[in-house]
């Protein structure tokens, strides 16, 4: 089967309505619009959310809280988690993104200190925990933290 051979089932594809093209087509003059009205103009209709004069959802129901918008948001990895490399592995985001432990490696991730690491590795992340630094450094790796120069052995 070819892709240039594909055909869809007869029936399943219709022909547009093309509106405004003559009185002969059936479709002229009013383009099935009818006559003057809300729905006739251009740009006429309701919009999203419109619920008939009554108050919308979105104003019936109340405000909470703030949201920051430049709040950022980290990936989460546990220690315990990163023992799925290989020992003297460099472990970073693409790595991480490979094994599965982190969905997107241009988003920020930060190490977490649950579990326990047996191997020695150097884990390359953006923040870490205390418990995540102080067990990657007593299994004999080392934590970095790219551009604050700080490197725990």
């Amino acid at each position: 089967m070819a892709l240039d051979k594909l055909k869809s089932p007869a029936g399943s594809r219709r022909n547009i309505k093309r509106v405004g093209r003559g009185e002969g087509s059936g479709h002229g003059k009013t383009s099935c619009r009818g006559h003057k009205g809300q729905l006739a103009r251009s740009g006429g209709g309701k919009g999203p959310g419109f619920e008939g004069g009554q108050t919308p959802l979105q104003r019936r129901l109340p405000k909470r809280g703030f949201v920051n918008p430049t709040r950022v948001e980290y990936q989460i990895v546990n220690v315990g988690a990163l023992n799925v490399f290989e020992a003297g592995a460099t472990v970073d985001a693409a790595a991480l993104c490979d094994k599965g432990l982190a969905h997107h490696a241009g988003r920020p991730i930060k190490v977490l200190g649950e579990g326990d690491l047996e191997k020695k590795l150097c884990v390359k992340a953006d923040r870490f925990s205390a418990a995540a630094r102080e067990k990657i450094a007593k299994a004999g790796g080392t934590a970095e933290e790219p551009g604050s120069g700080v490197n725990v052995q």
